[in-house]
């Protein structure tokens, strides 16, 4: 059995070259399951990417216990994207380790930091109309104020995915970066940690503010921002004739029409029919939503699968390893041993094996 993620490597090598060359100062985000890579895999890429001179000299994480995936295939610095907390599982630990630096976005923890070991690498998170993390344009310059322990490594801030304005709230943002007079005391803290940003807005930024240095933080247009260049496979593992009327599956349901069922690789071990919300919420996008809850209710759930060019129903929700379709009479059926095209979030999805060419 096995779920497969193909990749055409001089077409996403060559992609990846692109972004770094168009983003000065990348810093390559590799965290959760490494955008179906693997933390590992995209860690040693970034230091291929750093090898080119392009950017990758640093990498951010999404936690302190990504760290360890990363460290011993990269030796450039790590920036944990999670902000610091006393007992988040893994910060105090690293707070001595020179490779780490630390977001903090309270008062109170940049205090508990400052009494750590060492002199922790520090990044203040500003906080942006995401309201997830960050200090207000007061507890900014306060911390750069009471930054006594630790040094300041700059400023992070987390923009939404990009709504078309980010360069306008940015630019307002930076009025309080400049305010908190960051980069007063060390020229490494005028440096502004970015995600959400394009690279003719990161230029423009650049290009107002020239007493700051710009990191963008790239994960998903980095990684798979060419999907071209990434191919996902199941194989056909049997196919059963059946009629209509006749019992199947784990909950013994009654086949609707004659045809044929499908057994592939790939269930929910994998991530194959678990769905994270939508973030689209145009009428169109909530149109289908309600259609798909109305087949969803009929037992008609369409799978990611594609067999002879049409995306197929699942016969039941997926196994843990396999999954089961049907194709109505008529339809082409594969062979056993035969691969199929497999439509995937990335971000939630465990391959058996990733092979890049």
């Amino acid at each position: 059995m096995s779920l497969v993620l193909h990749v055409d490597g001089d077409r996403w090598r060559a992609h990846l070259r692109h972004v770094a060359e168009e983003r000065p100062g990348l810093v390559p985000v590799v965290k959760g399951n490494g955008y179906g890579f693997g933390n590992g895999r995209l860690a040693r890429r970034t230091a291929w990417l750093a090898g080119l001179g392009p950017g990758g000299d640093t990498l951010a994480v999404g936690t302190y216990a990504e760290i360890d995936d990363v460290a011993t295939r990269f030796d450039g610095d790590i920036v944990v994207l999670a902000p610091w907390r006393p007992w988040a599982g893994g910060g105090s630990e690293h707070s001595a380790d020179p490779r780490v630096i630390h977001t903090v976005g309270r008062l109170g923890d940049l205090a508990a930091l400052s009494d750590a070991p060492g002199r922790p690498r520090v990044v203040l998170e500003r906080l942006t109309s995401m309201k997830r993390h960050g200090l207000t344009a007061r507890g900014l310059r306060e911390a750069v104020a009471e930054a006594h322990g630790v040094r300041l490594e700059g400023v992070s801030i987390h923009l939404p995915l990009d709504r078309g304005d980010n360069l306008a709230e940015a630019e307002e943002l930076m009025t309080d970066v400049v305010a908190a007079g960051l980069g007063e005391r060390d020229e490494r803290a005028a440096t502004v940690w970015v995600s959400h940003l394009r690279a003719d807005d990161l230029a423009a930024l650049a290009a107002q503010y020239p007493d700051f240095t710009f990191r963008p933080r790239i994960g998903t247009e980095l990684w798979l921002g060419d999907r071209g260049a990434l191919r996902v496979t199941a194989r056909v593992l049997d196919a059963h004739p059946v009629e209509r009327g006749e019992q199947f599956g784990y909950r013994g349901r009654v086949l609707p029409r004659t045809g044929t069922l499908l057994v592939v690789s790939g269930g929910t071990a994998h991530g194959i029919g678990l769905e994270a919300p939508t973030g689209e919420g145009s009428v169109r996008a909530r149109a289908v939503t309600l259609a798909r809850g109305g087949l969803d209710a009929l037992g008609l759930a369409r799978s990611p699968f594609t067999v002879a060019g049409k995306p197929r129903y699942f016969a039941e929700p997926p196994h843990m390893q396999a999954s089961m379709l049907f194709l109505p009479s008529g339809a082409e059926v594969p062979a056993v041993g035969d691969e199929v095209d497999v439509r995937v979030r990335f971000t939630t999805t465990t391959f058996d094996a990733v092979e890049i060419s």
